[in-house]
């Protein structure tokens, strides 16, 4: 059995190498956490990837909020995916509501073809629709699509708690294959029920920053959540 998946934010090369001596296993690369994560540069993509060897997942969002934007906006993001896919990106985190909650077909389908053949996150947007199980459905079947970042609620991972250990129940399930990715307000505190409900992937930013999003990546800190999560799991 694989080792559980400690994800690491990252917006820059010294943060992506803290993460790794820290012994993460993957990382999610984004800009400007002023507004919650946006796309990186093409230029701090490869030198990011210069820096590490770990997989890299890069964000797919050009601003704040859960919608995709017009058509025009669509297409800059469209045409922004396919240089990150040019310099080398393998992996990306994406996700989009339309104005009634539900996933935006539309946008998600222009991107999806785009990353043709890489493997994708469906990110906390799904902690803001208005029916998280038929958002599944919505998507289930969808190419490369391998896991749900969320907290289980929009105010985070507390919050969402029994949220999250009845999908991690349901997995397998029609629109439940996706491995479930939790982050948002995510403390080690949460891991051990986290654990024990069956959830294995765990995605940390300004938990491994000692000086919050001013300050870089700790390489203990990430290690500390990499104990945490190997620690063996009891079960009630």
């Amino acid at each position: 059995m694989s080792r559980p998946v400690v994800e690491v934010i990252a917006l820059n090369a010294r943060d992506a190498r803290a993460a790794q001596d820290g012994g993460a296993d993957r990382l999610e690369l984004v800009a400007a956490m002023e507004a919650d994560g946006l796309t990186p540069s093409r230029a701090a993509f490869a030198r990011i990837r210069a820096a590490v060897t770990l997989p890299l997942r890069v964000m797919l969002r050009l601003s704040d909020g859960f919608a995709a934007g017009s058509a025009e906006e669509l297409d800059v993001l469209c045409e922004t995916a396919q240089e990150l896919r040019t310099e080398g990106a393998e992996e990306f985190v994406l996700g989009f509501l339309d104005g009634r909650g539900h996933a935006d077909m539309d946008a998600v389908y222009a991107l999806v073809d785009v990353i043709e053949g890489c493997a994708w996150t469906f990110h906390r947007a799904i902690d803001r629709a208005v029916d998280r199980d038929a958002l599944r459905l919505q998507l289930a079947g969808l190419p490369g699509l391998d896991a749900y970042l969320t907290a289980g609620s929009a105010e985070g991972v507390s919050a969402g708690l029994d949220v999250l250990r009845a999908e991690a129940a349901r997995d397998g399930e029609p629109g439940y294959e996706p491995r479930l990715l939790v982050g948002g307000g995510l403390l080690l505190d949460h891991v051990p029920a986290l654990r024990a409900a069956g959830v294995d992937a765990f995605h940390v930013g300004g938990a491994v920053r000692r000086d919050g999003w001013a300050g870089p990546v700790d390489a203990a800190a990430v290690r500390a959540w990499r104990e945490a999560v190997d620690a063996p799991v009891t079960v009630a």
